[in-house]
């Protein structure tokens, strides 16, 4: 009986996007990142840790990890002095942005 619950809950989970979109831009940080990354082209690494209260290092470099794994952020490096990296969205991520709008909107009158 237990094997049949797991495995009707994980074809469901396959099957939802819904579910697989909230796995992917879901959790504390990602969708503060997303939503900082979409207001400019390109933002160096510390000045986006400095525009997200709270977040630490070691969560903002596996949240950017990730959401690259996923394809929604590019990473460019500029091997020039100084070297640095910059983030930025990606196509599919600024498809997702009027989305994110809705919600925004949607949580501002939420109780």
């Amino acid at each position: 009986m237990e094997d049949e619950l797991k495995e009707k809950s994980h074809i469901c989970h396959e099957e939802c996007p819904v579910t697989r979109a909230l796995e992917i831009i879901g959790g504390k940080w990602r969708i503060p990142i997303i939503w900082k990354l979409s207001t400019e082209k390109g933002i160096r690494y510390n000045e986006l840790k400095r525009s997200i209260p709270g977040i630490t290092n070691i969560m903002l470099t596996r949240s950017l990890q990730s959401l690259e794994e996923h394809g929604l952020v590019k990473r460019v490096q500029y091997n020039k002095i100084p070297p640095h990296v910059e983030y930025s969205l990606t196509d599919s991520c600024h498809d997702l942005m009027p989305a994110l709008a809705i919600i925004n909107e949607w949580g501002k009158h939420a109780l």
